[in-house]
């Protein structure tokens, strides 16, 4: 054994530049539960970081997370507490974390960032495959200091099989299908774990997903949308044009489906991993392809910008992504030190926009993120761990719509996350440094930014099942390339968009208070925040325009986001084999932006509720999620009428509970309900999908 932890530490040395966080080496569950203990300790490296600092953690795994996989990301994560979605286009949708999205959210896989460019564009899709992932962590708060200092709203933390975390006795098989009425989507996923000896392990996996345009109820357009459509058409008639009359009135009453938002992808991945008591190194290759249309908005297709009308011709994306991941860990005994963690991930990104079958906007990426985590043992209480973390990121933009330069961004930071527990007192406290630089060689444009994040926090036990505590949190976040630098038409957001050199970083002071009851029978969680920024970046219109496009500049000012996030559970009834559970959720934001008004594209109030009932291996579960109107909107921004929907679902396990088939039945939007998300730049022209029927059988042995 000291021959292996000799030969691992060696190559976790020589790994550390390139390194980073690494997840337990753990058995592997049918149903996706090895992840997190009977507490819900939340596994993103080994041991489980189980620190209070993580009260505000979401978890979505198991049988929910396969009744709930959609293409997208924030769609899969949109019904969790605190959480929606963009929802651009089927085919483009990040999660939005209790109001903030774009680059103060991190997406992760397995505790690395995504390494695409979701975050320059609402119209960019998340390159992730949620038909290879068994769970997902949603955090808040002191918990993103772990991710990095950007992430001042949050992150995503998915978690695959395709690094082994255990040597299997066999092969083990996962196979999933499904398939979506509203937008006929088809999606089949395989992966298999194998053992290469006492000691390796190996994977592989695929995955398939093709979907249609977005089926919705009646019409396509918002209603002052539509208003404005059949006022241009008036106009056009009056003037005796009847041609472009009735292509206006064709616009506003398209109904039934949203042209122009089919999309499609396809995923294969394999991984190897030397695993034994000394700890384990492994490496893992994936390659993504997706291809996806992105509905313009109707009537502004007629504006003329880069040289010619583009607005005749449908907008598709094109986007492919080659990563390859290494993983380690080194155990050190019982001394001090627990563990070396080291975990890095290398991307080839790149990103085409077609108009029609012409190239418009390439977007081309390579980007390396390393760290390295030195974890401590548990000592009279305290615990901890610290580490060092890396990222560096060179994004080309080429093309007559390229709204931003090309752009390199670095980034270099060292963390400490430490706990110590006191009888049923638990305190917490955190520190990060951060050195980010931004670089645009064709603008002569270079800054670095030195960013400092804190946290401190108390927990108290006050009496068996329950905890109250409360944190503070220091954040602070270097400006975004495109915040930065954009000078140009952005065809996303149908707007000239303009960014200002000389901002500072984003710094924001917050809190959060909560208390918890875990009874086993009952469940309460409830959750208070406030962030106040004293440098918040926004694009807000100007009241010029560029070539018929309104001018929106990033400016910086004053701002408060705070809300509260709710969840209840009861099981009210209990039998040998199941039982009825009664279970309701509630979140709200509410964001200004001081001196200005609302912050754009904050969701309403949401409330849910539902029931589920256990009989052995059949789970039925009813609920009712119904959002309030969002009028608190910005001066350019129309409001957002409220709705209600209706879901139910089936989940049963005809071999059993523990057995290796799940076949599961789901009516979301039960009664075809017309839905818009308020978090959503297309909300006006793409709404949410009508009545979608989804069937989805998963074998897993």
């Amino acid at each position: 054994m000291f021959k292996h932890r000799l030969s691992l530490t060696a190559l976790a040395i020589a790994l550390l530049p390139t390194a980073a966080l690494a997840n337990d080496e753990q058995g592997d569950d049918p149903h996706g539960k090895a992840h997190a203990d009977d507490d819900g300790i939340v596994v993103v490296g080994h041991p489980p970081v189980d620190f209070n600092l993580l009260n505000s953690t979401s978890t979505i795994e198991g049988d929910k997370l396969d009744v709930s996989l959609r293409g997208q990301l924030g769609e899969t994560l949109a019904s969790l507490p605190g959480v929606s979605a963009t929802s651009f286009t089927p085919g483009a949708s990040r999660p939005v974390l209790r109001g903030f999205d774009g680059d103060r959210i991190r997406v992760l896989t397995d505790g690395i960032g995504a390494i695409d460019a979701s975050s320059v564009s609402a119209d960019h899709a998340v390159v992730f495959d949620a038909l290879t992932v068994d769970h997902i962590d949603v955090l808040h708060g002191p918990a993103v200091l772990l991710f990095g200092g950007q992430a001042i709203g949050g992150a995503v933390n998915a978690l695959d099989k395709r690094i082994p975390r255990a040597v299997p006795d066999g092969i083990k098989l996962d196979v999933l299908g499904s398939y979506g009425s509203a937008a006929s989507e088809r999606a089949a996923s395989g992966a298999a774990q194998f053992r290469l000896g006492d000691r390796w392990a190996a994977s592989v996996d695929a995955s398939w997903r093709k979907s249609d345009d977005l089926k919705v109820p009646g019409f396509v357009n918002s209603p002052s949308l539509r208003a404005a459509l059949l006022d241009e058409a008036a106009e056009y008639r009056a003037d005796g044009e009847p041609a472009e009359a009735e292509e206006y009135e064709e616009l506003a009453n398209l109904s039934g489906k949203v042209p122009n938002t089919a999309a499609r992808s396809t995923t294969f991945g394999a991984g190897l991993a030397f695993i034994d008591a000394g700890g384990n190194l492994g490496i893992s290759v994936q390659r993504q392809d997706m291809r996806y249309g992105l509905p313009s908005r109707p009537g502004a297709g007629h504006h003329d910008h880069g040289g010619g009308d583009h607005g005749e011709e449908p907008v598709s994306i094109e986007l492919g992504q080659t990563r390859v991941d290494l993983r380690g860990a080194v155990e050190l005994g019982d001394g001090l030190f627990d563990s070396i963690q080291v975990r890095s991930a290398f991307g080839d990104y790149q990103h085409i926009e077609f108009e029609g079958d012409e190239v418009g906007t390439t977007f081309t990426g390579r980007g390396v993120e390393a760290r390295a985590d030195l974890v401590q043992n548990t000592k009279g209480g305290w615990r901890g761990r610290s580490g060092i973390q890396y990222f560096t990121r060179n994004l080309s933009i080429v093309g007559a719509e390229a709204f931003a330069p090309s752009n390199d961004v670095t980034r270099f930071g060292v963390f400490t996350l430490q706990s110590l527990r006191i009888g049923q007192i638990e305190l917490e406290g955190a520190g990060r440094y951060e050195r980010a630089t931004v670089r645009a060689n064709s603008v002569g444009f270079q800054q670095a930014y030195d960013l400092w994040s804190g946290s401190a926090g108390l927990t108290w036990r006050f009496a068996p099942g329950w905890k109250l505590g409360a944190s503070y949190i220091r954040g602070a976040r270097a400006p975004a390339p495109e915040e930065l630098l954009s000078d140009g038409l952005h065809v996303a957001t149908q707007s000239y968009e303009l960014g200002n050199a000389a901002f500072r970083p984003e710094t924001s002071n917050g809190g959060e208070v909560f208390l918890r009851y875990d009874g086993g029978r009952y469940n309460l969680s409830l959750t208070g925040y406030l962030s106040d920024f004293d440098s918040f970046i926004a694009a807000l219109p100007n009241g010029a325009e560029i070539d018929g496009f309104p001018v929106f500049e990033y400016s910086q000012g004053k701002a408060r986001f705070q809300g509260f996030e709710a969840a209840a559970s009861a099981k009210v009834l209990d039998w040998t084999d199941g039982g009825l559970t009664l279970d309701a959720q509630a979140d709200y934001t509410h964001a200004e932006l001081k001196g200005v008004g609302p912050v754009p594209r904050i969701p309403p109030l949401r409330l849910r509720g539902g029931a589920e009932f256990e009989f052995g291996p059949l789970h039925l579960r009813s609920e009712v999620e119904w959002n309030d109107k969002q009028d608190r909107v910005a001066s350019f921004e129309t409001p957002v009428a409220g709705f209600t929907l209706v879901n139910v679902s089936a989940v049963w396990h005809p071999l059993g509970d523990e057995g290796p088939l799940t076949l599961s039945l789901a009516a979301n939007n039960l009664f075809n309900v017309s839905a818009r998300r308020a978090a959503s730049f297309t909300r006006d022209f793409v709404p949410l999908a009508g009545r979608d029927v989804r069937v989805t059988a998963k074998l897993s042995f």
